[in-house]
């Protein structure tokens, strides 16, 4: 008597991905409470077992789900919104700004869904999440009924969920015992990466980690960079500097590791860390290409994924399949590495081992979660087929399959897709709702773009200064010194601080008169602070009032401490023209008649051939009071001696 099941799919050809590589041309597999209860013949299956769903293969491979080993899924939402940008302008000038905005529980679960109908469509049953209200994510994945292992992003950095890294851990223990023993959510904890995480993050995870038995999830070695700044702060790199902060004492899951060195590659194979590349965002981020074949021959668990779709820009992991299988060729010009069967393998057996499931996914053998996908063969871009090596399948899968071929997914002995038609998903919700939060997203950009004050608030840390700025300029003889201190020892001139300094002025011009200054300051007098000081400031357009001897320039002033590169800035801003300025400045704090002004000594050119002028400049929210410092400053000048025809009522940029 045949034995009832649950689902048989039969004749189709099984890629089994069991540790002997079983290929079975005309075979089936037999699916009941959620597990593969077997693996063989069809003709032997079908005779064996009465199911109650069967599902026709013919024309068909059968194939384990495929495992998205690194993704941040709610970031669909965010898909095609900037390009072609370098990393950290991608990240701290767009993504960073526009989630501080809009990254909420609804933004996620969304974008989770879409993510979750994307996957799905292209095969994907397992997924690796790490980002913000990840209870939402989670949420959705089980809605959609995909099998993931969900971590909560911890940073130093305030995030959309959590203003301190401290209320990040505890957000994270909620989570992580909310949904504890799920049958197919992993909930756990992911410090996002060294260069934002403390010591004491990577710890407080990895104990969180082990009292619950789950996988930490991070970022490692993904850029160049990032390892030579890790090297320069704290003299290793980034995976070393995991290992030293336990991350590695619990299973890891580590992102990238695309600039991992030999050290680094010992160390994740010894910690049995699982390695995760994601060809397509690290090619797009020109982040690199990852080292494959030594992370695989080392022993290393390598897997692959997407990353988020806002750096993909898409879910499918049969394209991260093929670049793993043809990048690795052609950087190293031998056409033999990383073979068809091995890149398949980086998002199936090999992969569940990297994402520390193996025991439960990634080869359909008996025992194992009925996770499965079935791939349509019969297409133009995938005809004709040949079967005399039981291997050419491998070929097929890896360089002509697209995620469109797949037909029907199971998850769990579920069926979430038939025929290409969701199951578990309402694909026109979804589509619907993540365009009425892509239109809010785009509006605040489109205002941001147009608006320099905008964009420089959107980076963080920025204070207003004085709307009104009095300043006058003069050009200097030889003998400026003594005008100088004429005016710095005159009678009712109070010197309140002083100092010397070398400035390198870096002006971004706008075709609509506003300007932003990127500023290194370096101070050289005695016990001044020994590191330069880095500021960016927008100094808007605004009014131009000529005063007897002074110019009062009307306009909104901003400044913030400039902790990205000037190439970030340029990047980021996109000016339509840059001049920079060197100078070395005296400076002298001084008070007259009760009000502050800065008398700054400039010096353009060199000692023997020195370009010298005399600044006098003040500040003040007041119009009233701008035009007395204006007068105040003819006094000044005059006590100095300064001739009127040496007066300049210009900025030195414009000059």
């Amino acid at each position: 008597m045949s034995e009832q099941i649950d689902l048989l799919l039969t004749g189709g050809t099984v890629v089994t991905m069991d540790h002997a590589g079983t290929i079975l041309v005309d075979g089936a597999v037999a699916v009941h409470n959620g597990a593969i209860v077997a693996v063989g013949p069809s003709a032997a299956l079908s005779e064996r077992y009465h199911p109650n769903e069967m599902i026709d293969c013919h024309g068909c491979a059968l194939i384990p789900g495929l495992i998205n080993g690194h993704a941040h899924v709610p970031m669909s939402l965010l898909r095609g919104m900037v390009a072609d940008q370098q990393l950290d302008v991608w990240l701290f000038g767009y993504m960073f700004p526009v989630e501080s905005q809009f990254v909420d529980a609804e933004f996620v679960y969304v974008g989770t869904l879409l993510s979750c109908a994307e996957m799905l469509r292209g095969g994907t049953t397992t997924f690796v999440d790490m980002y913000y209200f990840e209870e939402e994510v989670a949420r959705a994945a089980d809605e959609a009924g995909m099998r993931a292992i969900c971590g909560q992003t911890v940073m130093r950095l305030p995030t959309p969920d959590a203003a301190s890294f401290d209320e990040g851990l505890e957000r994270s223990r909620r989570f992580i015992e909310q949904w504890h023993g799920h049958e197919r959510i992993i909930p756990t904890v992911a410090p996002h990466a060294p260069y934002t995480c403390t010591d004491r993050i990577y710890r407080e995870a990895s104990a969180l980690c082990a009292e619950f038995g789950v996988p930490l999830v991070t970022h490692l070695a993904e850029t160049a960079r990032e390892v030579e700044e890790s090297i320069a702060e704290r003299e290793v790199t980034p995976i070393r500097y995991a290992k030293r902060v336990g991350a590695f004492d619990v299973p890891c899951i580590a992102a990238h590791c695309v600039h991992a060195t030999e050290d680094d590659i010992r160390l994740l194979r010894e910690a049995g860390a699982g390695a995760v590349p994601c060809p397509t965002s690290n090619l797009k981020l020109a982040s690199g290409i990852a080292p494959y074949k030594r992370l695989i021959d080392s022993g290393v668990k390598v897997g692959l994924g997407t990353d988020g779709p806002a750096s993909n820009d898409d879910q499918d992991m049969f394209t991260e399949i093929q670049l793993a299988a043809l990048l690795p060729k052609g950087i190293s010009g031998d056409p033999t590495v990383v073979p068809a069967r091995e890149a398949f393998a980086l998002a199936t057996c090999w992969g569940a081992k990297a994402v520390h499931l193996d025991h439960l996914v990634g080869s359909l053998e008996v025992g194992k979660r009925a996770d499965l996908a079935v791939v349509q063969l019969a297409h133009l871009h995938s005809a004709p087929r040949y079967t005399y090596s039981p291997d050419a399948i491998y070929s097929h899968l890896v360089y002509s399959a697209r995620a469109a071929d797949v037909r029907d997914v199971v998850v769990d002995g579920r069926i979430l897709v038939r025929n290409q038609h969701l199951v578990s998903l309402d694909e026109a919700d979804i589509l619907h709702r993540s365009q009425q939060i892509a239109a809010r997203i785009d509006a605040f950009l489109a205002r941001r773009e147009r608006n320099l004050l905008a964009k420089i608030l959107a980076i963080g840390g920025v204070q207003q200064d004085e709307i009104f700025e009095i300043q006058v300029k003069a050009r200097l003889d030889v003998d400026a010194a003594a005008l100088v201190a004429r005016l710095i020892n005159a009678p009712g001139v109070q010197i309140t601080k002083t100092s010397e300094r070398t400035q390198y002025d870096t002006y971004f011009l706008f075709s609509n008169g506003e300007r932003i200054r990127i500023r290194e300051d370096h101070r050289s007098d005695p016990g001044a602070r020994p590191q330069p000081k880095y500021t960016i400031t927008l100094i808007a357009s605004g009014e131009r009032g000529e005063l007897p001897s002074a110019i009062v320039l009307s306009r909104g002033r901003y400044t913030a401490p400039a902790d990205h590169t000037v190439r970030f800035y340029r990047e980021y801003f996109q000016p339509d023209q840059i001049a920079e300025r060197e100078k070395r400045r005296r400076r002298w704090r001084i008070l007259y008649k009760e009000h502050d002004f800065a008398i700054n000594f400039d010096n353009f050119g060199t000692d023997t051939a020195p370009n010298l002028y005399l600044e006098i400049k003040s500040r003040t929210w007041s119009r009233r009071d701008a035009e007395h410092r204006a007068a105040l400053m003819g006094e000044l000048l005059a006590i100095a001696g300064v001739a009127e025809n040496a007066l300049l009522k210009q900025e030195y940029i414009d000059l």
